[in-house]
């Protein structure tokens, strides 16, 4: 399917074509065996608040280092005692493990990309460290459904920065006013779409939640990642009424 005035649309990973959050949660989940049912479960919510607030700089810390310090500070925060390097590598590398085996893009995502791209470039736009995010999209397979993969770890700057959407343009040759951005992050995605004068950017709201009132305003918003067709025939549509509208004018002339 081909969009008027739309050559391509980029695709943000966690959360939006991947169930990271799930995932993660399923990682949890496995890592609670090696404790009793309270301990284990603080444990794991500190961890989890950790990875919430998690601020990398990749040139102090490599990303493994800093998440197996997450783990030997919540047991130690929780259980006391010497700090213990070696069992908090083996619940991060346990964490880690599960989290990866289910991260999977559905079967119905695929084939949405699939046909998408009959008409239009996709491009996969991640933020985060480079190690991570590269390791989850070898565990989804996804590369074979994008014309480009860009990591922001790998760049000067990441999502909502405008030169990292400006390089993506650069990379599938077009311009920004050609380019529709899709997202779960306000800030990030739909921020960044906006800063980086996209033709459109479309919201991943699965709650359906009201966004905040000094949230950037998405011009599309969608429940399911699969509604995207329908968003870009609407664009489709408005952009033939235009132009029969703006042929009329001139014919009137």
């Amino acid at each position: 399917m081909g969009v008027h005035g739309v050559k391509a649309v980029f695709f943000d990973l966690d959360n939006t074509l991947i169930d990271t959050a799930a995932a993660g949660r399923r990682a949890i989940e496995e890592s609670k065996h090696h404790y009793g049912e309270a301990e284990a479960r603080a444990i794991c919510d500190k961890v989890q608040a950790k990875l919430l607030k998690e601020c990398h700089d990749p040139a102090r810390m490599c990303i493994t280092d800093l998440r197996i310090s997450h783990w030997e500070e919540a047991i130690q925060e929780t259980i006391g005692g010497a700090a213990n390097r070696n069992l908090a590598a083996e619940c991060y590398f346990l964490w880690k493990t599960t989290r990866l085996q289910n991260l999977t893009l559905a079967e119905d995502t695929r084939g949405m990309l699939t046909e998408l791209r009959k008409g239009v470039r996709l491009l996969l736009l991640t933020n985060g460290d480079r190690q991570t995010q590269r390791e989850k999209i070898e565990a989804c397979a996804c590369q074979p459904y994008f014309d480009a993969i860009v990591v922001g770890g790998e760049q000067k700057e990441e999502k909502p920065a405008p030169s990292i959407f400006h390089y993506c343009c650069d990379l599938l040759g077009v311009q920004p006013a050609e380019c529709v951005m899709v997202g779960d992050s306000l800030d990030t995605d739909i921020q960044g779409g906006l800063n980086a004068g996209l033709k459109a950017t479309v919201w991943l709201n699965k709650a359906m939640t009201a966004p905040g009132d000094a949230s950037p305003v998405p011009h599309y918003i969608i429940s399911s990642v699969l509604d995207l067709p329908a968003v870009l025939q609407k664009m489709e549509h408005k952009m033939n009424a235009k132009l029969g509208t703006d042929h009329t004018a001139s014919s009137n002339e």
